[in-house]
């Protein structure tokens, strides 16, 4: 094998690490324990501990499907170099890291997206329009959809006639039916993808619609009995409790998705290394992501849960369950999607709920916006630039 080739892939692997390490310390590690930070359900040095763990699990267990897509499904015709390969990774992690010492949420999906794009396009590829569609329907949707959601519940949960201890275990019903029937990595027949409902049918040796609609609910049912008698019985503690689940499921959905941001543009170069399996790549991303959500993430945290809106449990509640619906339907696409965007969209719909203006910080709102937008352009022209000059 061509030292040089190694030399180069070497180099490419660090700037991986160095990325899923912003990842980790910025949109993975702050945002899916903001709102229960900003609830004062959990302190930010817990929660940043806690977020790595579940990161690192969800990287590892379901990051292919973004990884596939960042590496080989946004440029047609052509697969990036390595040098191609550093530099995205290189101007995906200096925008990040911008990002994390303002503390201003750049979305890494943006910056990553919008540096592969730049690369190929300027290398000779071809732009693949339906991936872009996708991504863009679900970038512009998401603030809608996940605020939109957030606005409802938070709207129902605090009245009289919508009880929480009955509300409440709803929703976690409702998330425990989306989690049986989450795609995870080994859990398929030979070692393949698959979900906890498949994996039931496959022990009771069931198959078709009535089968897995009957284990879906069940467990969702399951679900729902015990936190409705965990917040009959202790309904502060309870709701509490509610949001610690919700906020590790999001982080797991945020390993699961933002790994890819880091080791997708890895995957092509696996054949030309050999002896590199997918696993490990994610295995090394997984702990890039959980290192920078330890040593990184508190101040980001701290930002998002201050700055945006003042959230109790139950609006907390409200912004983290659009937050996992959306995570899991990106992952399930296999879309690279901003964290940032979804937890933050759910924060203000949450928030707008419960004071109307007065709870969200408009200003801070339109910074962020305009950093997401900024990000993703200015990533777009600096990797096409730089890749038409070096490459």
């Amino acid at each position: 094998m061509d030292p040089a080739l190694i030399f180069l892939f070497a180099g490419a692997a660090l700037a991986s690490l160095f990325m899923a390490w912003v990842i980790g310390a910025g949109s993975s590690g702050a945002t899916p324990f903001a709102p229960a930070v900003g609830a004062n359900a959990v302190s930010t040095m817990r929660a940043a501990f806690i977020v790595g763990i579940f990161g690192f699990a969800g990287a590892v267990t379901q990051g292919g499907n973004v990884s596939e897509a960042i590496g080989s499904g946004l440029i047609g015709g052509i697969s990036l170099p390595v040098a191609g390969v550093i530099l995205v990774l290189v101007l995906g992690a200096g925008l990040m890291a911008v990002g994390i010492t303002t503390g201003y949420p750049i979305a890494t999906a943006f910056t990553v997206t919008g540096a592969v794009i730049g690369v190929g396009l300027a290398l000779g590829g071809t732009p693949v329009w339906p991936k872009y569609q996708q991504i863009a329907a679900v970038w512009v949707l998401t603030p809608f959809v996940g605020g939109g959601i957030a606005f409802t519940i938070a709207s129902l949960l605090p009245r009289p006639d919508v009880p929480e201890r009955y509300s409440v275990p709803v929703l976690a019903g409702l998330v425990g039916a989306v989690l049986m029937n989450v795609q995870f990595s080994f859990l398929g027949e030979g070692g393949t993808s698959g979900s906890a409902r498949g994996l039931g049918q496959q022990v009771l040796s069931a198959d078709g619609f009535v089968s897995a609609f009957g284990i879906t609910g069940f467990a969702a049912l399951a679900v729902a009995a015990v936190v409705w008698w965990d917040v009959s019985r202790d309904e502060r503690g309870g709701l509490r409790r509610v949001l610690f689940a919700l906020g590790s499921l999001v982080a797991f959905s945020a390993g699961g998705s933002q790994v890819g941001l880091a080791v997708g543009p890895l995957l092509p170069l696996l054949d030309e290394v050999g002896m590199v399996s997918t696993l490990a790549v994610l295995v090394g991303g997984g702990l890039g992501m959980l290192v920078g959500s330890w040593t990184g993430a508190p101040r980001m945290i701290k930002s998002l849960a201050q700055d945006y809106s003042s959230l109790g449990p139950r609006r907390s509640i409200s912004a983290l369950v659009p937050s996992f619906l959306i995570a899991q339907l990106a992952v399930l696409l296999g879309v690279p999607v901003s964290f940032n965007e979804i937890v933050v969209s759910a924060i203000i719909g949450s928030g707008a709920a419960v004071g109307g203006r007065e709870a969200v910080d408009t200003r801070k709102i339109l910074l962020t916006v305009g950093a997401w937008a900024g990000s993703f352009l200015l990533s777009f022209a600096l990797a096409y630039g730089a890749a038409f000059l070096l490459l």
